[in-house]
């Protein structure tokens, strides 16, 4: 059937799309495709009716995406090393969890100042069945994971709890990241905190059995450069663009972390959004298009190059000077690494945008 008719909790009459659901929600949450069958995606009590299917469609967004990394570490013989990929992206990534859930608890200043009751923390834009917990941990991961389903409107967060789920996306998407993609990226990171601690010991720096030379590095470079320049030109384009600040539904720095929202989801082939922007514009439509082009092909190109020129290399024999890369002190280099680089390029944006509006918030205006 097409639909069914319901008879509401306050007598109305209400006609329920219907659809074969579950099929399809298993291939888009497996795939790490995200979207959804009906509008609210998968805070729809028919597309995720319970804390169970909440937890298995959580777990099945990312359950590929870190097993790419294990087949990588398989394929090449380094599991130990592959595996320090996984503990850095998993402290990244509960990092990222933990201070959206204390951000997120935590109520908005306006509603406590009007006597509402705000003990659940901030619940606008959540479902009540799920709560905070549910809601930020799969915010966390749909935007770890190059997924873009969710099950709470990120648009509704608390300014800085919108800045973490941007900030997820702009590294890169490595967390785990689309299958196969994060793991390349992620690669690529660990390339630059060897090239970082070479640079620190006077020595050429070594990766999976490889020495990593001037021309992987400006590879890397180019990848790690794509992002930024794809989300930040295309925002400061839209920031000072009649037509593309008509789409906005808030104004303000509200307003800038919407569009900033738009571009880092697209460039990051993510495709969650910050609900109040009107994207159906032939401004939107054709720049978002070409982010994702550019999220997507401008970087599987330099890393296809960096794999050819690294299988042609012969195996550097491993000696004393080696920089081990699966232990402790790479895991921290490595996070490093990726937060000074995520940082350095995109926090002067995210100041202006979720940074200042909480600071506005905080003295009790909103936007």
């Amino acid at each position: 059937a097409a639909s069914a008719q319901a008879t509401t909790l306050e007598g109305g009459s209400q006609t329920i799309s219907l659809f074969p659901t579950a099929s399809q929600l298993a291939i888009k949450q497996l795939g790490i495709n995200g979207g959804g069958v009906f509008g609210v995606n998968s805070a729809h009590p028919l597309e995720n009716p319970t804390p169970l299917t909440n937890l298995i469609t959580a777990i099945s967004v990312n359950v590929l995406g870190w097993a790419a990394f294990f087949a990588f570490g398989r394929s090449v013989l380094a599991k130990k090393d592959v595996r320090a990929l996984v503990v850095a992206a998993i402290l990244l990534l509960g990092a990222a969890g933990s201070a959206l859930y204390v951000i997120e608890s935590q109520p908005a200043p306006a509603l406590v100042a009007a006597g509402v009751d705000t003990s659940a923390g901030n619940m606008e834009g959540k479902e009540v069945r799920f709560g905070v917990p549910s809601s930020v941990a799969w915010a966390a991961q749909t935007t770890g994971a190059s997924n873009g389903s969710v099950n709470s409107m990120h648009a509704s967060y608390m300014p800085l709890g919108g800045a973490v789920t941007m900030f997820l996306m702009q590294l890169g998407e490595i967390l785990p990241g689309g299958i196969g993609s994060g793991v390349a990226v992620m690669v690529l990171m660990a390339m630059l905190a060897v090239f970082v601690a070479g640079l620190m010991v006077g020595r050429t720096p070594e990766y999976l059995g490889k020495k990593i030379e001037a021309r992987e590095i400006q590879f890397a470079m180019l990848v790690v450069l794509v992002v930024p320049l794809s989300v930040l030109g295309f925002s400061a384009a839209a920031a000072v663009l009649p037509e593309a600040l008509a789409s906005l539904l808030n104004k303000g720095p509200h307003g800038l972390s919407e569009i900033l929202y738009a571009y880092t989801s697209a460039a990051a082939n993510n495709g969650s959004a910050f609900g109040g922007l009107s994207g159906d514009t032939p401004w939107y439509n054709v720049t978002l298009g070409i982010a994702m082009l550019m999220g997507r092909y401008l970087v599987i190109v330099p890393v296809l190059a960096i794999a050819g020129a690294l299988v042609t290399k012969n195996a550097a024999p491993e000696s004393a000077g080696t920089f081990p890369t699966d232990g402790p002190l790479f895991v921290g280099l490595l996070v490093g690494v990726i937060l000074i680089v995520g940082g350095l390029t995109f926090f002067p944006a995210l100041a202006l945008g979720p940074v200042v509006e909480h600071l506005a918030m905080i003295r009790g205006e909103t936007f």
